[in-house]
């Protein structure tokens, strides 16, 4: 997912994240809200976790900022408007 961009899902798969993955396994279910930040795709194949735990690009930590803001709206939004609507707002 392009660097930034803000998926609200309702239910889905972890994906191989290991922190969905214990949430999924604790909850015995795939069905529970997850918010997912984009961190872009430029890495090799198998090399997503070195590029997850890197550091920024200097112009990705630039914009940093602005997206931090806009992910925290849609956790607001999520708490106080519900999935529905939250998805509709920040899915783009």
């Amino acid at each position: 997912m392009p660097y930034g961009k803000l998926r609200i899902r309702t239910k889905g798969s972890h994906g191989g994240h290991n922190g969905l993955g214990n949430i999924e396994e604790t909850l015995g279910t795939t069905e529970y809200s997850r918010l997912r930040f984009g961190v872009g795709g430029d890495f090799p194949k198998g090399g997503q976790v070195d590029y997850v735990l890197g550091r920024f690009a200097p112009e990705e930590f630039e914009e940093l900022p602005k997206h931090i803001e806009r992910a925290c709206q849609a956790i607001l939004s999520f708490c106080t408007a519900g999935v529905q609507i939250t998805m509709n707002q920040f899915n783009t």
